[in-house]
């Protein structure tokens, strides 16, 4: 005997909330099984391409760790300690950039000199505040994320959580796949390519994204003479998820400090203008459509609303699978929508007249 549709419910409610407890319970002990996971999710595309090209699993798992292990060893060796002694730099120098604002104001607005001016006072706040909190704010940059679990028990088992997972990746989806209830497997297997495909789409194609921008924005900066235009394309690449946000963002703290370090040298100025002008082409025409592709249905309001909550509830762990579950709920919530337009609460009992009448009775 079939379960009613309000037994269902229960369970399926049931288990759900199970799903918070555990992850509210555990916390930071399933992080780096998360982030393994994530890692493997992201990967089983490139895994599935070497497989055809004539790899078998093992292969290409043992093919993929080996390249990222020389990538995040280039990346520790090379990029990390510049990228944090820039952030430091940055942090440290921001007073004296303050400083050196106040008296470009004060140079060509006068009236800033009145000790009880609003602006001089409120500049002078800032100054000291960032003078007062600059260390402990840097500090609580670089030490937040690792200082969620420790930081050898991450960098030991995410790899290797990984490492299985994406051996495994097709064997586990199978798996799942087999204890799906028989009613409803067409349907749950229809939402989950829904699913996957936001995820494929936004994760995977937004996050080459992000990188490769990051990393033109960087280069492009330094080679321009800019003082710390590594971290500014970090910022920038970091936060390009959000549409124009990020070169937004990274506009304005590149252009502000390039029109501090080459005030009255325009065409530096204009350089540093124009890359993110070409940047902002380039993630608009090429980037974005061929790598995200057109719209995913997870909008940037929706997704910074699933991070706030998910990380106010959840802490980082939270933030972690706020994407997959923000996806997941866009896409429960357009095939509600869809069972709910063709429904009778949404049509009603009434009939449409036959085309090419008015409805009117004579």
């Amino acid at each position: 005997m079939a379960l009613s549709i309000r037994e269902q419910l229960r369970y399926w409610g049931i288990a759900a909330a199970v799903f918070l407890l555990i992850l509210w319970l555990l916390g930071d002990v399933i992080l780096p099984f998360l982030v393994g996971g994530a890692i493997a999710y992201f990967l089983d595309p490139v895994a599935d391409r070497l497989e055809r090209w004539g790899m078998s699993r093992v292969l290409a798992t043992i093919t993929i760790s080996v390249v990222a292990v020389l990538v995040a060893v280039l990346l520790v060796l090379a990029v990390i300690p510049t990228l944090v002694s820039e952030l430091r730099a940055l942090i440290n120098t921001a007073p004296d950039l303050l400083t050196q604002l106040q008296t470009f104001l004060i140079d060509h607005f006068p009236e800033i000199r009145d000790e009880t001016s609003t602006i001089r006072q409120t500049l002078g706040e800032i100054g000291e505040g960032i003078k007062s909190r600059g260390g402990e704010l840097a500090n609580s940059l670089l030490t937040s994320a690792m200082g969620v679990i420790g930081a050898v028990l991450f960098i030991v088992v995410v790899p290797v959580v990984a490492f299985y997972m994406l051996l495994d990746w097709d064997r586990m989806i199978a798996r799942i796949d087999d204890m799906l209830p028989r009613d409803h497997a067409p349907v749950i297997r229809h939402l989950a390519h829904e699913i996957d495909l936001v995820l494929a789409g936004f994760v995977r194609g937004q996050m080459s994204v992000c990188m490769i921008l990051g990393g033109f924005y960087a280069v492009a900066l330094t080679v321009a003479g800019l003082q710390f235009g590594l971290v500014i394309g970090a910022i920038a690449g970091a936060i390009a998820f959000i549409p124009y946000v990020g070169t937004l963002v990274g506009g304005v703290l590149a252009i502000g400090l390039s029109l501090f370090q080459f005030w009255g040298d325009w065409l530096s100025i204009g350089i540093v203008v124009a890359i993110f002008v070409l940047g902002q082409f380039v993630e608009g025409n090429i980037l974005t459509p061929k790598l995200v592709g057109g719209s995913v249905g997870l909008h940037p309001v929706w997704l910074l609303f699933a991070l706030s909550a998910f990380g106010s509830l959840f802490g980082f762990v939270g933030m972690v699978v706020a994407v997959p579950v923000a996806a997941a709920i866009g896409v429960l919530m357009r095939f509600a929508a869809q069972k709910y337009e063709s429904s009778l609460l949404y049509r009603g009992l009434g009939r449409r007249p036959p085309a090419g009448t008015d409805g009117d009775a004579g």
